[in-house]
C-alpha cells in the first residue's frame, strides 16, 4: 500500500516533468490546478511576469452558498465555470491546462468543463 506522502511524491515528480514543456504567456497564460480532499483551486497564471491574474477555488463565497459539499465534481465543475467568467472578464480567453500532476479524470476534468462552457479555450 502506497503511504499518501509517497503518492504526493510521485504527484510533484510528474508536475515538474510536465512544467518543463508547459509555461504560461501574457498571450495564452496557464490554467493552473490543485485539488485537495476537501477542496479544489485553479488559478491562472503569467509564468514570465511570475503573477496570478486570476484564481478561484471552492472556498470563495459565491460557491460556499452554491455547493453544499465543496470535495465532488458538481463543486469542480463550479469553480471551473467560476474561473471561467472571472477569465472572460479580464479579456482572457485561450489558457494552457495544467492539470498539476494529476490524472485527468473526476474533479480535475470537471474544473476543466465547466472553463470550457464559460467560455475558456485549450
Amino acid at each position: 500500500m502506497i503511504k499518501m506522502q509517497d503518492r504526493n511524491k510521485v504527484r510533484l515528480r510528474k508536475h515538474t516533468r510536465v512544467r518543463k514543456k508547459i509555461t504560461g504567456t501574457p498571450e495564452r497564460p496557464r490554467l493552473c490546478v490543485f485539488r485537495s480532499l476537501k477542496h479544489i483551486y485553479a488559478q491562472i497564471i503569467d509564468d514570465i511576469s511570475g503573477t496570478t491574474l486570476v484564481a478561484a477555488s471552492t472556498l470563495d463565497e459565491a460557491l460556499k452558498e452554491k455547493a453544499g459539499s465543496t470535495g465532488n465534481k458538481s463543486a469542480a465543475r463550479e469553480v471551473g465555470k467560476l474561473i471561467g467568467t472571472k477569465a472572460i472578464e479580464k479579456g482572457i480567453k485561450q489558457v494552457v491546462f495544467d492539470r498539476g500532476g494529476y490524472l485527468y479524470h473526476g474533479r480535475v476534468r470537471e474544473l476543466a468543463d465547466g472553463a470550457r462552457e464559460a467560455g475558456l479555450e485549450f
